[in-house]
């Protein structure tokens, strides 16, 4: 993937970095194509049915954190933002959809104008999040907004689950580096948001290159196995490695004798020598010894990177380890074990028209077995305890009470259509750091648990 392939100038480049991705090609001609049958459907019986224009108000929530998880993280805002800009009905997507008879005429004609006028308010990215928390609300007539549906929930479950098991990996790091390396565990578009996820969770770098392009992510890479294997020696592998990308590079220290390895490596690349990766074995125990043998050396500075199946329990075993860097992969890009969040997409108020001064009536869905929805327009805000701690979750629909009007959470993302609050990716990585630093100190602990705060209704 190159600029040329993307007809994108330098400078256009730069633009998609800094406001954290968008308006890049996908693989098929827009995103309004990534959902659900029924969405279409249902916008047709209510075109019918003469209801489609009223006035409804959409709210994205997950009823429970997946299991033993304290607290959850909102990733994917910024690309739900880029989804709904290009959720366009264009000649090619029209054409399908009559071809295949999707939907009749009369809905085809009214898709073809289709654009997103409605306001969007929610968590912004990097926030944290517990149960019955309004992390999105989508605010227009039905028919624009529940088009939406499925694009969203595809995005923020995805992406929010990366970014959980991102940041139970960072807390478990404890201020070590931590590298994303998933891109061969999973689709290769997953893995570039994946990636965003996990930079947002917490991590450092990536080794996908088409993350780093996309959304300006700092990229790692150095050598695998079979670089080793390639050469005659591994002193030759070492040699060539080190001649061609300097004395701090990286060298793969097990693919034969890791104690001969690491002397040799600080024989090739001298006490200057950048670091050496373990990808395999008693990882606690080698870490300790080629520590031990480095500084034999005269290699104090030289780093240890570990890989080979990590997850938050692993880095946390490690803590004790001379280690300064993890490379995560499997466990990262599937959610360590929660792949999705359980986020769902409900109407929760509508009016009996399209005039904007039409008062909303809650709805709510009532349902047996856990699955019930609870009606009307939230706002969200946090409450802390006299050390600025948080403690508890508060959402209403009435007027918020004056000692929560600072604290409130949800954030206008579009107006009118148009987005208004894009922002870096960096920021939405700021934000996480400092919204985990003012949850309770039990919310790092990896055992299993409740949400760290309740969630109360008023």
């Amino acid at each position: 993937m190159n600029a040329a392939d993307l007809g994108l100038q330098e400078d256009e480049r730069e633009t998609l970095r800094k406001r954290g991705g968008g308006g890049l090609p996908v693989d098929v001609p827009s995103t309004a194509l990534f959902t659900d049958q029924y969405e279409l459907t249902m916008l047709q019986a209510a075109l019918r049915g003469g209801t489609a224009e009223r006035r409804s108000v959409f709210e994205v929530f997950t009823r429970r954190l997946p299991e033993g998880r304290r607290y959850g993280v909102v990733a994917g805002v910024g690309r739900v933002l880029d989804a709904v800009e290009n959720f366009r009905f264009g000649p090619e997507v029209l054409g399908f959809l009559r071809e295949q008879a999707i939907v009749d005429e009369a809905t085809l004609q009214w898709l073809a104008g289709y654009r997103f006028s409605g306001d969007i308010w929610g968590y912004p990215e990097g926030e944290v999040y517990f149960p019955g928390s309004p992390l999105l609300r989508v605010e227009g007539s039905f028919a624009e907004c529940v088009l939406l549906e499925t694009v969203i929930l595809s995005i923020l479950n995805h992406d929010s689950a990366i970014a959980a098991a991102a940041s139970r990996m960072s807390a478990a790091a404890g201020g070590r580096r931590l590298i994303e390396m998933g891109a061969r565990r999973t689709h290769e578009l997953a893995a570039v948001a994946s990636a965003r996820a996990a930079y947002v969770g917490g991590f450092d770098s990536t080794s996908d290159l088409a993350a780093g392009f996309r959304y300006g992510i700092p990229t790692v890479g150095t050598s695998a196995h079979a670089f080793t294997l390639l050469h005659d020696s591994e002193r030759d592998a070492f040699r060539a490695q080190v001649d061609s990308l300097g004395r701090g590079t990286t060298l793969l220290v097990d693919t034969y004798d890791v104690a001969e390895a690491v002397r040799t490596a600080v024989e090739v690349a001298g006490p200057e020598l950048g670091a050496v990766r373990i990808d395999s074995g008693d990882l606690l125990l080698v870490a300790h010894r080629v520590r031990a043998q480095l500084d034999e050396l005269g290699a104090t500075e030289t780093r240890i990177v570990v890989t080979s199946d990590l997850d938050e329990y692993a880095i946390a075993s490690l803590a004790a380890a001379p280690v300064d860097a993890y490379g995560v992969g499997t466990q990262l890009v599937t959610g360590s074990g929660h792949p999705t969040c359980s986020m769902v997409y409900k109407l929760v108020a509508r009016a009996e028209s399209a005039d904007p001064e039409a008062p909303l009536t809650a709805v709510a869905k009532k349902s047996l077995g856990g699955k019930a929805s609870v009606g009307g327009r939230k706002w969200a805000a946090r409450r802390a305890d006299a050390y600025g701690v948080a403690e508890a979750e508060v959402l209403g629909t009435g007027p918020v009470p004056p000692e929560l009007a600072d604290r409130q959470l949800l954030v206008e993302l579009v107006k009118g259509g148009d987005v208004v609050a894009r922002e870096p990716l960096e920021a939405a990585r700021a934000r996480h750091i400092a919204a985990r630093a003012g949850l309770p100190m039990s919310a790092m602990q990896l055992s299993r648990g409740e949400p760290v705060l309740p969630t109360e209704y008023m």
